[in-house]
């Protein structure tokens, strides 16, 4: 469960990216949050990652406080989320397998763990037959595949989109928030951060709209004209 109480962060440059910001996920959920450029939608990631800290407010994340965690356990933390980037940070000189793997070595997987996990999960992004490609071999939908992949081997609570369609095209764009759909009627919990309005119209999902560190709209709605709750 993601718990946001009276948020606020100031940059050191004076940039109020947070003001008084409350929403809560609730485990299972599917949600977009939305937003023009600088509304506060990549602080909030910041703030759910434990990257950035709140200036007050009280956040929660699948049981950790992030007012008063220590850094030593931010891993613990964030072993609990998947997060899949724009740009997919994928390792060039490493196969789709070993990219998938890779993620489960760095947080002590034993090789037998790796070897039956690894395959499911590939296959359940459909990328069955590309395990050994080079990541220069894919195309972009299926790099954005693997990326995912990565993002759901260790099983994570919640999986937090950054802008995941940014570098696709329509179709692949709609290709992909299906295959997220999957993943969430699986039980995992989906939050997208995204602006591109057209995609979440095509879903009746919740949407919280941000506009200067504030939410000004919660609901089903659409982007932009929704109903509130």
């Amino acid at each position: 469960m993601v718990h946001l109480s009276d948020v606020s962060m100031t940059y050191k440059a004076g940039t109020h990216a947070a003001d008084h910001l409350s929403m809560d996920i609730r485990d299972g959920e599917f949600v977009f949050l939305v937003g023009q450029s600088g509304s506060g939608k990549t602080t909030i990631i910041k703030l759910l990652t434990g990257e950035v800290r709140a200036d007050e407010g009280e956040i929660e994340v699948n049981g950790f406080d992030l007012r008063t965690i220590k850094r030593r356990n931010l891993p613990a933390l964030r072993r609990t989320l998947g997060v899949i980037f724009q740009d997919f940070r994928l390792i060039s000189n490493k196969t789709v397998y070993e990219n998938v793997a890779f993620a489960m070595h760095v947080i002590g997987a034993s090789r037998q763990e790796i070897r039956e996990r690894v395959p499911y999960v590939l296959k359940l992004v459909g990328l069955e037959g590309r395990e050994k490609r080079l990541p220069q071999e894919l195309s972009g939908g299926e790099q954005q595949r693997v990326a995912i992949a990565r993002a759901l081997v260790n099983s994570p609570s919640l999986i937090i989109a950054d802008e995941p369609t940014g570098n696709l095209d329509p179709a692949r764009s709609l290709e992909l928030m299906l295959l997220l759909h999957k993943i969430n009627e699986l039980g995992t919990t989906v939050l997208v951060v995204t602006h591109e309005k057209e995609l979440v119209n095509a879903f009746s999902k919740r949407v919280i709209t941000l506009e200067e560190g504030r939410v000004v709209s919660d609901g089903t709605g659409g982007y932009y004209g929704h109903e509130a709750d």
